[in-house]
């Protein structure tokens, strides 16, 4: 299946409505139909204002980035982002044509 590979760049301590930005980007592409995403925590990065953030052992809610993606169809990714642009949210993303599917049992 061809398709839109969908990454969003947070922050893990980033909240949206009052919830942590990556929770509420997975409920509302959930409550659009994505049949699936993911986050994940970096353990050091920078952005775009050249600032080092890295989780230390004495840090207990960090700054580190977090990478929310998704794989979805072209009219999922439009929806999303359409969603996310009407919220006024500033997320850096990025948006790649792919092409995947499933092996074996899809059932499993």
């Amino acid at each position: 299946m061809n398709g839109i590979h969908l990454r969003l760049y947070t922050y893990e301590n980033r909240r949206i409505h009052g919830e942590l930005s990556y929770e509420w980007l997975l409920e509302k592409a959930r409550g659009l139909g994505i049949h699936g995403g993911s986050a994940f925590r970096a353990i050091a990065g920078f952005g775009r204002h050249g600032r080092i953030h890295e989780q230390s052992f004495f840090e207990l809610a960090g700054e580190v980035p977090v990478l929310v993606e998704f794989l979805l169809d072209e009219e999922q990714c439009g929806h999303l982002l359409a969603l996310l642009k009407d919220e006024d949210m500033p997320l850096f993303y990025t948006r790649t044509p792919v092409t995947f599917g499933v092996v074996g049992n899809a059932d499993a």
